[in-house]
C-alpha cells in the first residue's frame, strides 16, 4: 500500500467533460473502453511490461464516435439482436467493432484446440501489428473487471475481490500473464496461426471500489483509475444523494445517463429512480432472492434536464465482508 491518492476529478466528471454529449448507451460504453484510465500502472514491475498502451483519442476518433452516436446502425448490426448475458463478451464485441473499423482486426475469439474435445485457450483479439518490421500480428487480451477492496490476503492484489467472491485481481492477472498471454507458444496455436504473434499484451479496464472515502493507493494500480465505494445494506439509508438508480449489468462500463424523456417516465429498461430510503428497500428485496452485491449510481441533474451519474458503488449484504475474509484466509 502507498499514501493516499485522490484524483483531481472523478472518472464520472472527466467522462462528462469529454463524452457527456453522447446519448447512445453502446457508443458511450465504447467511448469509455477507449478513453477510460487504465486500471493498472503500466510502469509497475508487477506487470512486466505486458500491458497494452492506451488508445490515443485523436480528433478523427472523436469525430468517428460522434458520427456513430448520431447513426448507431453499424454498431447495432455488429452487436446483433441476441441479448448479452456476460459483460465481458459485450465489451469484447464493442472493441471488435472498433478494431474492425480501424482495419486492424485479424481475428476475434479465435479458439485453439489440441483436439476436438480439448480447448487449449482462446485469443481475444489478433490485430495487424502496425509498425512491426516483421510481418505478424499482435495478441490483445481484454479484461473489464470490477473489484472491491476487502483488505485481507497474502498477496496485495488478492485483497481486491470480485463482488460475488468468485475471483480476485491477483488471480485474474496471474491467469492473464501466466497463461493467456503465452497462448501463441502452444504447438496447437502455432499450427493454427498463419503469421507469428509478435507481442502479446493485456488491456485491463474497470472500476475498483473502496470502503473508505480516500483509500490509499496500492502499488501497481494506476493512480487515476476509476473508483467507487462499497458499503453494507444496513448503511444505505444514510446515503446523502437524493437520486439513485440500480445499474443494469450491461450499463456497468460507462457512467450512466438518463435522458429527459426517460427521467420524466422515471424508468428506463426497468431502471427506477430512488431516494436513499427507496433504494434500501429495493435492494433488500433483491437480497431476498439473491445475495449478489448490487451496483448503484447516484445521479445529478444535467443542464438539459437529463440525469447523469455522479458516483457509484456496490451495496453488499451485511455479511459480505465476513464471507470475503473467510474466503481469502490463507
Amino acid at each position: 500500500m502507498g499514501g493516499a491518492a485522490v484524483p483531481a476529478l472523478s472518472c464520472q466528471a472527466v467522462y462528462a467533460q469529454r463524452w457527456g454529449h453522447l446519448h447512445n448507451p453502446h457508443v458511450r460504453a465504447l467511448a469509455w473502453l477507449l478513453d477510460a484510465p487504465d486500471l493498472l500502472d503500466a510502469a509497475a514491475p508487477d506487470w512486466a511490461g505486458q500491458l497494452a498502451a492506451p488508445t490515443i483519442v485523436t480528433p478523427d476518433l472523436r469525430d468517428w464516435l460522434d458520427k456513430l452516436d448520431r447513426d448507431s446502425a453499424p454498431l447495432l448490426a455488429a452487436l446483433g439482436e441476441r441479448p448479452f448475458t456476460r459483460l465481458g463478451l459485450y465489451a469484447e464485441k464493442l472493441m471488435a467493432f472498433f478494431y474492425a473499423a480501424q482495419g486492424r482486426l485479424v481475428a476475434h475469439g479465435l479458439q485453439v484446440r489440441a483436439s476436438r474435445n480439448d480447448t487449449v485457450g482462446e485469443f481475444d483479439f489478433l490485430l495487424e501489428d502496425a509498425g512491426g518490421a516483421i510481418e505478424g500480428v499482435e495478441h490483445i487480451e481484454l479484461a473489464t473487471k470490477f473489484y472491491l477492496l476487502e483488505g485481507t490476503a497474502p498477496d496485495r492484489f488478492d485483497t481486491l475481490v470480485g463482488p460475488n467472491l468468485a475471483d480476485s485481481l491477483g488471480a485474474k492477472m496471474r491467469k492473464i500473464v501466466g497463461k493467456q498471454l503465452t497462448l501463441s507458444q502452444h504447438p496447437a496455436a502455432q499450427a493454427l496461426l498463419s503469421r507469428p504473434v509478435l507481442r502479446a499484451r493485456a488491456l485491463v479496464k474497470g472500476w475498483l471500489f473502496y470502503p473508505a472515502v480516500h483509500p490509499p493507493l496500492m502499488a501497481g494500480i494506476a493512480p487515476g483509475h476509476c473508483r467507487g465505494f462499497w458499503r453494507p445494506l444496513q448503511t444505505v439509508a444514510q446515503l446523502s444523494a437524493p437520486a439513485w438508480v440500480i445499474l443494469p449489468r450491461l450499463q456497468w462500463l460507462a457512467p450512466y445517463r438518463l435522458d429527459p424523456a426517460q427521467v420524466k417516465e422515471g424508468e428506463r429498461e426497468g431502471v427506477t429512480v430512488f431516494d436513499a430510503s427507496g433504494l434500501a428497500q429495493a435492494i433488500a428485496a433483491v437480497f431476498e432472492k439473491t445475495r449478489a452485491p448490487v451496483l448503484v449510481a447516484s445521479m445529478r441533474a444535467g443542464a438539459s434536464g437529463e440525469l447523469v451519474e455522479e458516483s457509484r458503488g456496490f451495496i453488499v449484504p451485511d455479511d459480505w465482508q465476513a464471507k470475503a475474509a473467510i474466503r481469502l484466509r490463507p
